[in-house]
């Protein structure tokens, strides 16, 4: 079978090259099409190009490894490539959209976290603090509540953030 002069081989293993470009340039750029796979899951990038890939790379084989007729092989990788990317969706895609592990955080996340003075903070002034987390040091721009001076080392509670800034004042622990 051919299509525009083509032989199916031909035509299986130009659109395996230009998926294969294509899913190359995806890894690179891919946040720019991020939302097209929010609304329809079976148009998600990922999944398309998975299925133009497995389709033509099973449907050349396919031609080159059996007898059977060009449409038989197209049918049988389209059938193939529409299982593999089920399997992708349910068992790679999903998962992976479900997980919610990040390191990003927001500076109205750190309110009411402890921090320790590293610049010191002057009456009517600004010094800086040191957050100390699991994913490492952050250092924040910080300025007493009640605009009160704060000595290096002291350690803080954060009371509120506004416009980046936070708004510290001398913790003391509750001792029983």
């Amino acid at each position: 079978m051919e299509i525009f002069g083509y032989s199916m081989e031909q035509v299986y293993f130009f659109v395996l090259i230009v998926m294969a470009a294509a899913t190359f340039l995806y890894l690179f750029f891919g946040d720019v099409t991020e939302a097209i796979g929010e609304g329809i899951p079976f148009l998600h990038p990922t999944l398309v190009f998975a299925f133009f890939t497995l389709a033509s790379a099973s449907g050349l084989l396919l031609e080159w490894f059996t007898a059977w007729n060009s449409w038989v092989v197209l049918l049988a990788a389209c059938v193939l490539a529409l299982i593999l990317d089920i399997v992708i969706y349910f068992f790679v895609l999903l998962p992976m959209a479900s997980a919610e592990v990040s390191l990003a955080y927001t500076d109205e996340s750190l309110a009411g976290l402890v921090a320790k003075v590293i610049i010191p903070i002057p009456a009517d002034g600004y010094g800086e603090i040191l957050f100390e987390t699991v994913n490492g040091n952050l250092a924040k721009r910080a300025t007493g509540l009640e605009n009160e001076e704060i000595d290096y080392g002291k350690t803080v509670l954060v009371v509120e953030v506004e416009d980046g800034t936070f708004y510290v004042k001398e913790y003391e622990p509750i001792k029983l």
